[in-house]
């Protein structure tokens, strides 16, 4: 009982701080997969192709602890998507294409350094970030003579990792106008394992930069 109820009187002060949570609306400033090109397999070339959405969404909270200090938790969504398909194929009759989709979900924790005036506090923060991998579907074609046929899969072979942790580093401003404060911010995220990899053609990039823009209350 006594060591409870230490906990809770120790917990009290971080509670007791100015607490503001808010939307994250950003895009990212590198690729999420890259596709090196082609390569020649027993019935010809297999090209990959992939497509980076510009757009990153999701919410934030932050705690602010004395000395100028804070801790921000925030969950962020983006979306991957590449393609592959047969090129120069030595057996024209048997063709197969493939496209994959996914969901990931990035969970940044940070600890922040503000300084500056009153209302614009330039900041710096640093921290961990964990990323998962939801929905996964590749949904493959193939096509023999004039006879086509489609099978799906949630396991694709170009998945190497469904999560993956790293470390991120940021920078940005704390304009507070009212009782709201928007936050524009750049970080960058190092990866320590790639989500997707096949060979020299397909991999993810462990080297993530993005702008965030956070409205926080």
């Amino acid at each position: 009982m006594r060591p409870l109820l230490l906990l809770l009187l120790g917990a009290v002060p971080v509670f007791s701080q100015p607490f503001s949570f808010g939307v994250k609306l950003g895009v990212p400033l590198t690729d999420f997969i890259n596709a090196a090109g082609n390569s020649q397999n027993a019935s010809g070339f297999l090209d990959y192709s992939t497509h980076t959405n510009r757009y990153i969404v999701g919410v934030g909270a932050e705690v602010r602890l004395p000395f100028h200090l804070g801790i921000e938790v925030d969950a962020l969504y983006r979306h991957y998507d590449f393609q592959s398909s047969p090129q120069n194929n030595l057996l024209p009759v048997v063709t197969t294409t493939s496209s994959t989709t996914s969901n990931a979900f990035e969970f940044p924790i940070l600890g922040k350094f503000r300084f500056g005036s009153k209302l614009i506090h330039p900041f710096v923060d640093a921290g961990v970030a964990f990323d998962t991998l939801q929905g996964v579907k590749q949904a493959v074609t193939t096509t023999v003579g004039t006879v086509t046929s489609s099978t799906s899969t949630s396991s694709p072979s170009e998945v190497l990792n469904n999560t993956t942790h790293g470390f991120v580093v940021g920078g940005g401003l704390d304009i507070k106008i009212l009782v709201i404060h928007i936050q524009p911010e750049i970080r960058y995220t190092r990866w320590g394992e790639e989500h997707f990899d096949l060979s020299s053609l397909l991999h993810s990039n462990q080297n993530q930069g993005e702008f965030l823009l956070g409205i926080e209350f």
